[in-house]
């Protein structure tokens, strides 16, 4: 390798210096975010949808007609069969207590009795802008004190929402220590070292604190909306990403080392070899990302920006931090087995070991190679028929136990399924007569009121007589006749559904609901939304969202790598590679899904998630793989240049990958569906690239086309003898 030109001392010693007080400043200051995140987060569903979205809109109107914004918990109680009056009169004590709660706005609703007499509910409407979880954390213990034989439970919206909350509180500590546990034990088996690895995460630990501390004051400022599920992500993937950029450099590093340059040398060295491959790497990552701008989710429009903003970060730390602490350990930094210096010479292809032998195997038998694992991964993608990713009841997202999920199946035992979380209907005051024919027309929708603030409960029952709208009020005998609450000349309807609101027959119910009001109103005229609404809109548009995405994602891919490998028919197979690797990994997942877990669906977003990080990810290892290869090419040869470059990049490919895989198998700690499913699609699919695709299916198809891969560069028509390439 040739030698670089050295600058004088003070600037060799004090530049790492400077750039590594430069990070540790920038993490001393961002780590302390790590338990700030939920100051500036939300998991609320609602939050996440577009203006567009009848859902949307019906909720921004809905404090014009209750009061306060508020989320509904409900309580519903139940003993030894029928309730007694000492009963009674227990749970309505106990809703004067629930209404005293921190966060609980207005009064809880006096306890309302099932047909059967054996269950009570108690609304509790709880401000929006409360902890909620801490309220809820309130309501529960003082439900756990009924006398028995009493037992109750908090469900309804702001207890599943709760329950979801509680989940994610492992992501600050739990997550992370599983993901930097298995990251440090990968890389102290790979480098048999103790202290290198302690560099590697260290360099990825400070870039996850710089990235969190601009990721929090941008969602402070309003500029994104945070939630549990994309703070989790932003977390795995800085780490992964980062632990890969910096493999890369290290194994540079140490060829440089073994080369016989000095450390200032070899981390120059280094710094130029890696500098390419990790900007194209990271570059591609951030532009597949940025895609996700084009959803009409918020939350997925806030992935975007702000995992690229992790993998910014990522890059830059594998550049500056990395490179000033190997140049200040040098050789030391891979004790005790130090890489010494040796004399590089003869063909790698024909040395010893696991990369030498699969590049001659390759070079034997390429085109049996290539057929075969297309095959096996085209057979494994048979598997996707059997995803069913259309949505899950807000009951299954949290794994393990739900307080909120139990009781909503007591709920349903006893009262309609939907009873406490009803969908709203906003009408003008002149059609609520049609509107109400329309409600009792549809199956699925069991009752209908109309909110009245003149009413004690906030509601009153409205039917229809001769054509006119006639409404009573709901509470004790004596109650003058309410008027219902207006507002820009609109009333709210609250339609009790007989199915739970969180289950997929609800928004079948909507679905239907809104179908009728514009064949009977005209079109727009009324608006549905509520609970069942905002799961409804959230999945059709994460569905509309991947059909949009996923296309846009491999073009900006393609282009990326045509000008990066200066070919054409190249980043074609390459990303026909990662296509067929991609349904292999959702095939699989989907028959471990349903199979194995027992898992009762997807998330629509699932698909578009797993897609997005694993061929963002998976075009990772083409781009260090491909990069070398291109790179030997030019001195060898294509065929040699291929063998060559699977050797040099073979180990680095397999560490990352066992690396990425480990930190994305981490977020199944969490107990959230969504997370679990993308730790296992994403983990596993990264496998699949790194010991299939990467190792023997993308060398095999290059090596069997031989110079053309690099069509239409100049490349592709230079001649150079290549005969060495066959054994």
């Amino acid at each position: 390798m040739k030698t670089i030109s050295r600058p004088p001392r003070l600037l060799r010693i004090g530049l790492p210096v400077l750039l590594i007080l430069v990070w540790l400043v920038g993490g001393s200051i961002g780590g302390p975010y790590f338990g700030k995140v939920d100051e500036v987060s939300t998991n609320d569903q609602s939050s996440f949808l577009p203006a567009s979205a009848d859902a949307t809109a019906v909720q921004e109107r809905l404090a014009g007609f209750l009061g306060a914004d508020s989320v509904p918990a409900l309580v519903v109680v139940t003993g030894e069969g029928e309730l007694t009056s000492e009963q009674t009169a227990d749970v309505a004590a106990l809703a004067e207590d629930l209404a005293r709660v921190d966060g609980v706005t207005g009064d809880a609703s006096p306890p309302v009795p099932s047909e059967d007499g054996q269950a009570l509910q108690i609304f509790v409407p709880i401000d929006a802008d409360a902890e909620l979880r801490e309220s809820v954390t309130e309501l529960r213990d003082l439900v756990a004190g009924l006398p028995a034989p009493l037992d109750g439970w908090v469900t309804g919206p702001a207890g599943f929402t709760a329950d979801l909350t509680e989940g994610f509180l492992g992501i600050d500590g739990l997550l992370l220590a599983v993901a930097l546990g298995a990251v440090f034990v990968i890389l102290v088996i790979v480098y048999r070292s103790p202290l290198l690895p302690l560099l590697v995460l260290a360099s990825s630990v400070f870039a996850l604190c710089v990235a969190l501390l601009t990721v929090w004051w941008l969602a402070f400022a309003g500029i994104f909306v945070l939630n549990g599920q994309v703070q989790g992500i932003l977390f795995i993937l800085v780490i992964g990403a980062a632990t890969d950029y910096a493999l890369l450099y290290v194994a540079r590093f140490r060829e440089a080392l073994a080369g016989g340059q000095t450390r200032w040398d070899a981390a120059v060295s280094a710094w130029r070899g890696a500098f390419e491959p990790i900007l194209a790497s990271g570059g591609t990552v951030i532009a597949g990302l940025l895609c996700l701008l084009l959803s009409d989710l918020a939350s997925n429009k806030a992935l975007g920006p702000i995992a690229s903003i992790g993998i910014a970060f990522a890059m830059l730390s594998a550049l500056t931090f990395l490179p000033a602490l190997l140049a200040v350990f040098g050789r030391a930094a891979f004790w005790p087995f130090v890489p010494k210096p040796e004399a590089i010479a003869g063909d790698p292809v024909a040395g010893r070991g696991v990369w030498p032998a699969t590049a001659r195997f390759v070079a034997r038998r390429a085109r049996s190679i290539w057929i075969v694992c297309t095959v096996g991964l085209l057979a494994a993608t048979v598997g996707v028929l059997q995803l069913e990713a259309d949505g899950v009841a807000s009951s299954d997202l949290v794994l393990g136990y739900s307080q909120a999920r139990d009781g909503q199946e007591v709920l349903s035992e006893h009262f309609p399924g939907g009873s406490g979380s009803p969908a709203y209907v906003v009408v003008p005051e002149g059609d609520v007569a049609a509107a109400v024919d329309v409600v009792e027309g549809v199956d699925g929708a069991d009752d209908v009121a109309i909110a009245s603030g003149d009413s004690p409960t906030g509601q009153a029952a409205v039917t229809v007589r001769d054509g006119e709208a006639v409404f009573t009020a709901v509470g004790p005998p004596g109650t003058p006749e309410p008027a219902p609450t207006v507002s820009d000349g609109d009333v709210l309807l609250q339609v009790t559904l007989s199915d739970a609101a969180d289950s997929l027959a609800a928004e079948a119910t909507v679905e239907d609901l809104r179908t009728a009001f514009d064949a009977e109103l005209g079109e727009g005229v009324a608006q549905v939304g509520g609970v069942t609404a905002v799961a409804l809109d959230t999945n059709a548009t994460s569905i509309r969202d991947r059909t949009l995405i996923i296309p846009v994602v491999l073009v900006v891919i393609l282009v990326i790598l045509m000008l990066l490998l200066r070919s054409v028919l190249a980043p074609v197979l390459l990303v026909a590679t990662v296509i067929v690797s991609f349904g292999a990994a959702l095939g699989v997942s989907a028959l471990v899904f349903e199979h194995v877990f027992g898992f009762p669906g997807a998330d629509p977003a699932v698909p578009l998630y797993g897609f997005v990080f694993l061929v963002a990810l998976g075009i990772d290892y083409n781009i260090f793989l491909m990069t070398r290869v291109r790179e030997e090419s030019l001195r060898h040869g294509t065929r040699p240049g291929i063998l060559r470059g699977l050797v040099a990049t073979g180990g680095v490919i397999t560490s990352a990958g066992l690396v990425l895989a480990a930190t994305f198998a981490a977020l199944g700690v969490i107990p959230i569906l969504f997370l679990a499913q993308i730790a296992f699609i994403v983990a596993f699919g990264v496998l699949l690239d790194t010991f299939i695709v990467r190792s023997l299916l993308v060398p095999a198809l290059a090596h069997d086309i031989g110079r053309a891969i690099w069509w239409p560069s100049r490349l592709a028509r230079r001649e150079v003898d290549e005969a060495a390439a066959r054994p």
